[in-house]
């Protein structure tokens, strides 16, 4: 018996020293420039987001090592349907500025414009902004990530504070530090979304809360790239080509969603949940994400999604070109708007 124990210890330790290890994140300890403002109504069939995209809550120092740029207020009017409906297949977030946006105002964007080897920005080897601790690029080199905050989020070069995983401070605040099921915002295609928990049956909102688990898995065969414009070794997260959708290895589907019953929708609806693995924040969409969440309606002038990173100082552009893939009804009274 003894043996036994120690050949499952021996491979726990194993499996957790192949883990995908992120960068660390800062501290969120000062109080970000400006009051946060943002508004959500319901117009015919839209639900219309007028945000400053200045977060309710503190971040980490902006500028910082890994993010070169200051906190400024947006001028967001983002559109999602108000009565959403899946579309067959589903889409990408190719050219999407944002996948979603935060009941804050804050948008949801979890791509980055970093590419391996700092390539050309269509390479579809773009790092995993929460996964990868490795030299970014050959210039600048970025070891230490890409300065993102507790929130997951840091900053666009045009002032766009936004987030990259679970927006932990505005989940402990919308959740009362409880463990329920909780909505932090909406999809650009209308449908909600919650963050860690849900019913363990999708149905029975009687049922325990259970932490979701995605069903995107580390690849097991080699990248077998030419260490030029693709890279070399085994899968390790830094990428966001290093994993791949196993159907029935998690909780959701590969949209990073499912059916069922939610606090705000009790007869059922389809939602996103984010989780605290790859993808973090959803990349796919079950419907039609909102043309208001694209790059040249969101900011014409900015290099946001790509899907936007930070934009260190000093580094090769790379030429712009798409990023990789992905990055119910109405409520009833009382449900966030």
């Amino acid at each position: 018996m003894k043996a036994i124990l120690t050949l499952l210890l021996a491979a726990a330790a194993l499996a957790a020293a192949d883990a995908p290890k992120g960068p660390p994140l800062k501290e969120a300890d000062a109080k970000p420039p400006g009051q946060n403002k943002v508004t959500f109504t319901v117009k015919g069939d839209k639900r219309v987001i007028e945000s400053n995209g200045i977060p309710e809550h503190k971040v980490a120092t902006f500028p910082n090592r890994g993010n070169p740029n200051a906190i400024s207020e947006q001028k967001y009017r983002l559109e999602v349907p108000a009565n959403p409906q899946p579309l067959a297949g589903g889409a990408t977030g190719r050219m999407m500025s944002a996948w979603g946006v935060a009941l804050n105002g804050v948008v949801f964007d979890p791509g980055t414009a970093e590419v391996y080897n700092d390539g050309d920005r269509s390479n579809p080897w773009h790092y995993e902004a929460l996964m990868s601790n490795t030299e970014m690029g050959t210039t600048p080199k970025i070891k230490v990530g890409l300065g993102l905050d507790q929130n997951h989020g840091h900053v666009q070069p045009n002032g766009a504070y936004h987030y990259h995983g679970i927006p932990t401070l505005l989940f402990d605040r919308l959740s009362g530090g409880e463990k329920k099921m909780t909505q932090v915002g909406w999809a650009a295609d209308g449908f909600p979304v919650y963050a860690i928990y849900a019913f363990a049956q999708s149905e029975d909102p009687k049922s325990e809360l259970k932490k979701m688990k995605s069903s995107y898995r580390l690849k097991t065969a080699d990248r077998g790239g030419d260490g030029k414009e693709t890279p070399t070794g085994k899968p390790d997260g830094a990428f966001g080509l290093d994993f791949e959708y196993v159907a029935g290895s998690g909780d959701l589907d590969e949209f990073g969603g499912r059916t069922g019953v939610t606090p705000e929708f009790p007869k059922g609806t389809y939602y996103y949940v984010m989780t605290e693995e790859y993808p973090f924040i959803p990349r796919k969409f079950k419907g039609t994400p909102d043309p208001s969440f694209s790059k040249q309606k969101m900011d014409p002038h900015s290099n946001l999604g790509g899907q936007g990173g930070p934009g260190a100082k000093g580094g090769k552009k790379g030429k712009k070109g798409p990023p990789p893939d992905g990055f119910g009804g109405p409520p009833p009274e009382g449900a966030p708007k």
